[in-house]
């Protein structure tokens, strides 16, 4: 069995750049609110610990996917 694909080394990348300042608030910002997020459950709603971790951490991966989606869009278009 074969893969008939033409291999390109000198394919030219182009530089990513650095992060911007609004980007990092906004990575600030989320992080203020999952942790917003795990205090609530934990101590307003009572659930627990790990429960609190786990929802916390769901949503967390919820945002990372939602994130990645946007950027691989944005990504495509250029």
């Amino acid at each position: 069995m074969s893969v008939d694909q033409e291999t390109t080394v000198n394919e030219e990348r182009h530089p990513t750049g650095a992060v911007s300042t609004a980007t990092m608030f906004g990575y600030a910002a989320a992080a203020l609110v999952l942790f917003g997020w795990f205090l609530f459950g934990w101590l307003v709603q009572r659930q627990g610990f790990v429960a609190s971790v786990g929802e916390t951490a769901g949503a967390a991966f919820a945002l990372l996917l939602f994130v990645s989606v946007v950027g691989t869009v944005r990504r495509d278009r250029r």
